[in-house]
C-alpha cells in the first residue's frame, strides 16, 4: 500500500491489501460501518467519518468483512466493521428445533450468524412470519450480522 499524504479526500480502492503492517507510531483507526449488504458491494463510493471519500473498485466477488483492512495511511487506518441491522435471534430448546430452524432458513438460501445460544438471521417479515406459524421462540433485535446478505433467490 502506497502511503498517501493526510489532506487527500479520495482513496481508489482496486485491491485488498495482501497483508497489513500497521503504521509506526500512533495511528487514528477509521471505522467504515456496513452492513451485510453494504459488505457485498464492492463497486461504489463511501465517505468515512474522517470525510475521504474511498471509491471501491473492488473485483466482482469480493466480499468485504468486519476486521478487513481496506487502507493504511501514515496515520490512518480504514477498517471495515458490521453495522447493526435488524434481525431476529432465534433461541432453539434443544438440538432437534436447532436442526429444524437450520433446515428452514438453509431453504430460503439465507445466510445465518451464531451468536452465543442464538442463531441470528436478518430480519425480513416473511421470516418473521414463518417463525411465528412454527411457533418458535425468537426475538427481533438492532445488532451487527456478520453472515451475507440475501441474494434476490428469496422464497
Amino acid at each position: 500500500m502506497a502511503a498517501v499524504p493526510e489532506e487527500v479526500s479520495l482513496i481508489r480502492i482496486d485491491e485488498l491489501p495482501k497483508a497489513f503492517e500497521p503504521p509506526h507510531g500512533v495511528f487514528e483507526r477509521v471505522i467504515l460501518a456496513m452492513t451485510a449488504a453494504d459488505r457485498a458491494k464492492v463497486w461504489r463510493r463511501v465517505v468515512a467519518p474522517d470525510g475521504v471519500e474511498i471509491a471501491l473498485a473492488l473485483p466482482t466477488g469480493t466480499k468485504l468483512w468486519p476486521g478487513q483492512v481496506l487502507h493504511a495511511a501514515p496515520t490512518k487506518v480504514y477498517v471495515v466493521e458490521a453495522a447493526p441491522e435488524e434481525v431476529l435471534v432465534i433461541h432453539a430448546g434443544n438440538a432437534k428445533e436447532a436442526a429444524f430452524v437450520g433446515h428452514m432458513i438453509g431453504n430460503l438460501h439465507r445466510d445465518i450468524d451464531i451468536e452465543g445460544d442464538g442463531i441470528v438471521v436478518l430480519y425480513d417479515e416473511p421470516m418473521e412470519e414463518r417463525l411465528l406459524r412454527a411457533g418458535l421462540r425468537f426475538e427481533r433485535a438492532l445488532r451487527p450480522f456478520l453472515g451475507n446478505a440475501a441474494k434476490d433467490h428469496v422464497h
